[in-house]
């Protein structure tokens, strides 16, 4: 009987919604400890350090520019083993793509937004490339977010096992794709131009997402996570970021003349060309930009923009003084006065940085950067590993150039690095 009277009071209905709720707390409790231990493993299996090409190379005493450990890298390369180690081909990206669930698991592509802000400012990206088809997934993976936007150009010229190898990869994700309209790149010609404005006109009709448009070639790659980027690209407010200067006299005769294309070259005609149809003078940059959606808007929609494009498609080098000219338009979107005052220089901008040959040097004796601890190509640094712990000191975005055949190590260290500062900071 007392038995009894207990079991009726312990259930009583105070008392069985009270242990109700301590049951579902507890539940609860337990389920967001799973939840959380399985997104910390989902971050540590998303880490790269253990791509590592040879387990001789300690990539953050390369950060930290230890000079043993960058000869190291250079003695590594030159021992057989590495050199006939596998590589991977455009048939391997055609095989592996066939299968995207496993291309993306294997090569370890963010899936999910690392967190609001980033999934708040989406990012378009144009990359033009024309081979090394492991170049464009490195870099395709270093800068891939799923809520950004990403249009690869590739050269007609290109063997048609990289244009599969491309497009194959591009099938495996809903926001990368290959531009509709694919050009014959010519070196120094308008070509180079042209494939920017396709894929700028693909990503402008695509989404009314993304916020800024980020130029690429495929011997990018970044220095800042894409959380730092976006937070750049924040502090701009609707301006452009790019190399704007005061056109140099030697540069002028670019544009004084009509150039040709003659059996894949671009040739000098020595025939005079008018003056461009711009009350604004030239000015001076790169063929690399950051600049708003509105600034590419009014590129593709304003009839002085398309007068002065069609202008300038039989001039060298276009693409170095074209969008610095726009840059500084007054009714162009997020443009600078024309004033010399608001002059940007390449090291100003964050849009690339870039080590030219004649301009390395001892930096406490006045030079912009030390010397290439790689190897030059038309004058510019194809980066080494030595050169990383300087780089990852500057504001840009991305640096140019990276060769997975020059140094790999270089590409895999910075990999490594930006990755694993995107998850630490997505922990915090």
């Amino acid at each position: 009987m007392l038995r009894n009277l207990l079991r009726r009071r312990l259930f009583s209905y105070p008392t069985k919604y009270y242990f109700m709720v301590l049951v579902l707390s507890l539940v609860t409790f337990t389920v967001l400890r799973i939840h959380q231990k399985l997104e910390f493993v989902s971050l540590r299996h998303l880490e790269l350090d253990g791509e590592n090409l040879s387990n001789n190379i300690n990539c953050t005493k390369i950060l930290q520019g230890d000079a043993d450990e960058i000869q190291k890298v250079k003695l590594e390369m030159l021992t057989a083993k590495f050199r006939k180690r596998p590589r991977w081909t455009p048939s391997d990206y055609i095989n592996m793509t066939s299968d995207c669930t496993s291309f993306i698991k294997m090569r370890k592509y963010i899936m999910e937004p690392l967190g609001k802000e980033e999934a708040g400012f989406p990012i378009a990206y144009s990359i033009v490339v024309h081979h090394k088809i492991e170049m464009l997934d490195r870099l395709l993976r270093a800068i891939y977010m799923p809520q950004n936007f990403y249009c690869i150009h590739v050269d007609r010229k290109s063997e048609d096992s990289f244009i599969a190898a491309v497009k194959g990869i591009a099938s495996c994700f809903r926001n990368v794709f290959v531009a509709s309209q694919l050009e014959s790149v010519v070196y120094a010609s308008w070509s180079r131009v042209q494939a920017d404005l396709n894929c700028m006109k693909d990503l402008y009709r695509r989404s009314t997402e993304w916020k800024y448009l980020i130029n690429l070639c495929g011997m990018d790659f970044p220095i800042k996570t894409n959380l730092e980027i976006v937070r750049k690209l924040k502090s701009f407010m609707g301006e452009n970021n790019l190399e704007t200067e005061k056109m140099p006299s030697h540069k002028a005769e670019r544009w004084k003349k009509h150039y040709e294309i003659i059996d894949g070259r671009l040739m000098d005609t020595r025939n005079p060309k008018t003056q461009p149809p711009l009350k604004t003078p030239l000015f001076s940059g790169s063929a690399y930009f950051v600049v708003s959606r509105e600034y590419v808007g009014y590129v593709l929609e304003n009839e002085d923009i398309q007068k002065f494009m069609e202008w300038a498609k039989d001039t060298y080098s276009p693409d170095e003084y074209l969008w610095a000219t726009i840059q500084r338009i007054p009714e162009a979107p997020g443009s600078l006065p024309l004033s010399h005052k608001y002059d940007l220089s390449d090291m100003q901008a964050v849009a690339r940085f870039v080590k030219w040959q004649y301009f390395e040097g001892d930096v406490n004796k006045g030079a912009p950067y030390p010397p290439c601890d790689g190897v030059h190509v038309r004058s510019v640094c194809v980066f080494g590993a030595g050169d990383l712990t300087s780089m990852l000191r500057k504001h840009h975005f991305f640096a140019n150039k990276f060769d997975v055949d020059v140094d790999v190590f270089a590409i895999q260290c910075l990999d490594e690095h930006l990755r694993h500062k995107a998850l630490e900071m997505l922990e915090r």
